[in-house]
């Protein structure tokens, strides 16, 4: 009386391939929930003592060479050799055991040694897969006709054992991959902080700068762009980083005073809608800062970037450049040297009505930023002669003619 009651598929057809996967698991189906009787796990354990590991590596190894990245893999096919025999010892013990036993080290120091390889991997497991034919053809060939339905009742148990096995050891290779790709992060911030605070001019600038040019791949003189953010717009800086890297761009991260400053190739390619990143970080709350001469100017870049950063005001968005910024830096600079740009000037208007004072002030910014008294007309929505009067007002109210460029770059900076 057969074990189970299916039609009958031999062996021998499978073996030959003269039916497919499909058919064995229609003939055969694994997903009866009956014990098995005592003889069939008798079978079993003897089907399982007929593998020989050495004999089950010699089939694997030529069907491993065949994968990507393993033509020429950067490891020695010694050690192929000898994690693939291990693999298959430890492979049978658990189904003679039933599991695999979570103290097992193999699958994982495989995992850790092929990410240390760098083996891609999709190639990986592809590689691992194969123990799951290689045991399943074992299997085959040491059977009979009569042993059909017991094998493939087995089947889902060899698959959910070889599984476990694959997902250990991609476990392990994420786990090594991260704390590699970590370490490097680590080593590159370490080589450009010493960019950052080493001697201007010094033979430790000079190793540190070429080290960054090696490490991240530039050329020492090639152009970069550096981006910086401050205070709670270092999150969204972060985030756009990433999203440049996604498409292919490459960034490098390091801290400078507080800030976070990102530089890059000026112009580095990548893909989609982000090849150009001056345009995506120009949308963000940034300092950005050109570095023409590379690596070389990438601390004097870093420093401006930042300063840059720090002009930004709450109600303002996108990045802070040179082009936008340069008033605004002239005008700090100013205070902080005690010299004040249009106290006087704040002082003057002070000294009459808030009404006109805003009439005076609206009028000559909006002349200041067209520099056409027509133009200013126009966007007030009043005629020219009333802007011409009112700029006449401020000028006998302060003492300064917006109309004068020496004098009007007072204003400029000032109110910048």
């Amino acid at each position: 009386m057969p074990r189970f009651e299916t039609q009958s598929l031999p062996v021998s057809r499978v073996s030959r391939g003269i039916c497919t996967y499909d058919e064995v698991m229609v003939a055969y189906p694994t997903t009866d929930t009956r014990v098995p009787l005592a003889a069939d796990e008798q079978r079993w354990r003897e089907l399982l003592a007929r593998l020989d590991p050495a004999t089950l590596t010699e089939a694997l190894l030529p069907r491993v060479d065949r994968v990507d990245g393993y033509q020429s893999p950067p490891i020695p096919r010694s050690e192929i050799r000898r994690t693939a025999e291990l693999s298959m010892e430890v492979l049978l013990r658990a189904l003679r055991t039933g599991s695999l036993d979570n103290s097992v080290t193999v699958p994982s120091e495989i995992g850790v040694s092929r990410a240390r390889a760098g083996i891609e991997l999709s190639s990986l497991m592809a590689a691992l897969q194969l123990d799951f034919a290689v045991l399943w053809d074992g299997l085959l060939a040491v059977a009979d006709d009569a042993d059909a339905q017991l094998i493939v009742h087995r089947t889902r148990a060899v698959m959910r054992t070889v599984d476990a096995w694959v997902s250990q050891a991609q476990r392990a290779y994420l786990a090594e991959t991260q704390r590699m790709r970590e370490e490097s992060a680590s080593l590159r911030r370490d080589i450009i902080d010493a960019v950052f605070h080493s001697t201007p001019g010094s033979r430790e600038e000079r190793e540190a700068v070429a080290a960054v040019a090696s490490e991240c791949g530039y050329g020492v003189d090639e152009p970069l762009l550096v981006v910086a953010a401050v205070r709670g717009d270092i999150p969204a800086l972060r985030v756009g980083v990433a999203e440049l890297e996604r498409f292919g761009v490459m960034c490098q991260l390091s801290h400078l005073d507080g800030a976070l400053i990102v530089f890059l190739a000026a112009h580095p390619g990548g893909t989609g809608t982000h090849a150009d990143p001056a345009a995506h970080l120009g949308d963000m709350r940034v300092g950005m800062a050109p570095a023409p001469d590379g690596i070389t100017g990438l601390r004097a870049a870093a420093a401006r970037a930042r300063e840059l950063a720090l002009l930004l005001t709450p109600d303002e968005s996108g990045a802070m450049t040179r082009e936008r910024g340069w008033a605004r830096q002239a005008a700090r600079a100013l205070d902080d040297a005690g010299s004040p740009v249009i106290a006087d000037v704040e002082a003057a208007l002070a000294q009459g009505s808030a009404a006109k004072r805003e009439r005076l002030l609206e009028t000559v910014r909006c002349y200041l930023a067209l520099g056409s008294i027509s133009d200013t007309a126009a966007a007030l929505f009043c005629h020219r002669n009333t802007v011409s009067k009112q700029l006449q007002q401020f000028r006998d109210v302060t003492g300064v003619d917006p109309t004068i460029p020496q004098q009007a770059a007072r204003l400029v900076v000032g109110w910048a």
